[in-house]
């Protein structure tokens, strides 16, 4: 897969971009960057900012970094920074031997802020965080400035090495920008660049006792790669008057920030805070639950990078932030599965079927096609003997209107066999329950076609009893019952519209014996149910599948209806 090939079409982005190339602006370079904070797992939406930042360097000949923004040693994991280096590499994204962390630039930022303290321009604050918010006012009143904002250059500078030496406890002072503190752009006001923090970094150790702020850091770690064009999404287009003043304050190589639109899907939340919230209540299983929109939950799900991919390209780039239906991905998902998964059959719930007047000893193979779509997927040995398992709803004892599956009486056509026609049924004798069902064959429909050309309007899949395996199958629904799930009453959150019944499991699902030894990870399509991916709890004992996508394609629906 060649994920770094997006598109050529026309976007803003693209468009300032080929504006600069044509005025020779960085000497021609394009040099991008993604620069994650490590203190969750990435999610779908991020997939739209990796696809920009990878694909619009590739596109133009340039290069993007990978860089961690690894400023807060207390929310940031090495698990995280494994976690998205693991998902950007399976959306198919390189970045060479362009991988950064911020905190190799802490000491550079160090010395630049020690630069804007002996330029009037940054002093040491005493005031708690509390008192800061209070003094920086609000959307409508200016704020006013700290009792210690003209503290002399030297004195700031003492104050600020000895944080740094560590005489002082977590939260006694900052330091901070001297700006504006009547700007409109409360940004502008003051902000804190340094905070005392005594914790342990996983890359420096204990080297740092204080920690730059995102703001402060994210221009200067642009600058210091060289990056020209420093994309952001649309959050960070207040805070881009202040990424342009320190750099300007400095007088050092200055970058250019774009901010793009996030991309949300309906029937889901983007938030790694919300993601830790369920894991901690037990509502899922760890961040890579099939359920959970983060890459390792739909790459564990068997969605294809491509089909992420697709939807990013459909929904292109834009300044205004939306909400994709989730029918979309789902769609873009069964086109890709549709054309590469192997076909196989499953039978979710199964029904014992008994062909009478079929032999008892005997046993045939019947040549099935691994997918029509492909011409090259060649065929495979279906075994087929006396007794079958098929779907317990392919059958009815009293078949309701416009039923036209397995019934009493009834001449239907088991895939790639025979034509079967029900001639009774068991039941269990305290509930009534069908247990059995009962059929005969004819011979002469061999491969399911019958020499007179008779018409039978039904068609199931089946395996066979002595021959097929057994499986457990989860079956997965929307995590949340509205397409908001912040849509909530006055006094609730995003927990009260949970789907409760968002995973099904099955444990006697019976699957062909094809799938023997399946790889986790394989796709397979389940012939007439849906797509499958082979989980990695399955053992060499035990096959457990989650069901990727089913094969109602609600989206192709919709736009039918549209046009």
């Amino acid at each position: 897969m060649d994920g770094t090939n997006s598109t050529t079409s026309g976007d803003f982005i693209r468009d300032i971009v080929r504006q600069d190339l044509a005025k020779n602006k960085n000497n021609g370079r394009v040099q991008t960057r993604f620069p994650p904070e490590p203190n969750g797992y990435l999610h779908i939406g991020h997939a739209r900012a990796i696809w920009i930042d990878f694909g619009i360097a590739a596109e133009f000949g340039g290069k993007c970094n990978l860089r961690f923004d690894d400023t807060n040693p207390v929310k940031e994991e090495q698990e995280y920074i494994d976690a998205i280096i693991r998902d950007i590499r399976w959306l198919g994204f390189d970045w060479e031997d362009r991988l950064y962390y911020a905190s190799s630039y802490f000491e550079q930022m160090y010395q630049f802020a020690l630069q804007l303290i002996e330029a009037g321009k940054a002093y040491v604050d005493d005031l708690t965080a509390e008192q800061i918010r209070e003094y920086r006012g609000t959307l409508t009143q200016p704020g006013k400035p700290s009792p210690y904002r003209d503290r002399p250059v030297a004195e700031n500078l003492d104050l600020f090495k000895r944080m740094r030496a560590g005489e002082f406890p977590d939260g006694l002072r900052v330091l901070r920008a001297k700006i504006d503190m009547a700007s409109p752009n409360i940004n502008l006001r003051d902000p804190v660049m340094y905070r005392i923090l005594h914790a342990s970094h996983p890359h420096t150790g204990d080297a740092w006792c204080i920690y730059p702020m995102y703001d402060w850091a994210h221009g200067l770690e642009d600058s210091i790669e060289g990056v020209t064009h420093s994309l952001c999404t649309l959050e960070f287009e207040d805070h881009r008057p202040l990424y342009d003043w320190f750099l300007d304050a400095l007088g050092v190589y200055h970058p250019q920030q774009i901010e793009f639109a996030r991309l949300n899907f309906t029937y889901t939340v983007m938030s790694k805070r919300f993601f830790r919230r369920m894991i901690e209540e037990g509502i899922v299983r760890g961040y890579d639950d099939p359920r959970l929109p983060t890459l390792s939950g739909v790459r564990r799900r068997g969605y294809p990078p491509e089909a992420l991919l697709n939807v990013c390209k459909i929904m292109g780039v834009a300044k205004t932030n939306s909400t994709a239906d989730f029918a979309m991905l789902e769609h873009c998902v069964r086109e890709e599965l549709n054309k590469h998964s192997p076909r196989v059959m499953g039978v979710m719930r199964p029904l014992r079927l008994i062909i009478d007047n079929y032999p008892e000893d005997q046993v045939e193979e019947f040549d099935a096609q691994n997918n029509p779509e492909d011409p090259t997927s060649g065929t495979r040995k279906v075994p087929f003997s006396r007794v079958l398992y098929i779907e317990q709803d392919d059958f009815r004892e009293v078949p309701p209107p416009k039923y036209f599956r397995l019934a009493p009486g009834r001449e239907i056509r088991i895939k790639y066999a025979y034509l079967i026609t029900c001639t009774g049924v068991t039941k269990d004798q305290q509930t009534g329950e069908v247990t059995e069902v009962h059929c005969t064959y004819d011979p002469a429909t061999r491969g399911g076609d019958a020499p007179d050309h008779r018409k039978v309007k039904s068609t199931i899949h089946w395996v066979s009893a002595a021959h097929s395996l057994q499986a457990e199958v989860r079956l997965y629904d929307n995590l949340f019952t509205k397409e908001n799930p912040n849509d909530v009453a006055e006094g609730a959150d995003f927990l009260s519209n949970i789907n409760r019944n968002s995973l099904e499991v099955l444990t006697s699902c019976r699957i062909e014996p094809f799938l023997a030894g399946a790889a986790p990870g394989s796709r397979y399509q389940f012939e007439r149910i849906g797509y499958f991916c082979v989980d990695p709890d399955t053992t060499a004992k035990k096959l457990v599948f989650n069901r990727t996508v089913s094969l109602r394609d609600d989206w192709a629906k919709i736009q039918k209806q549209q046009e």
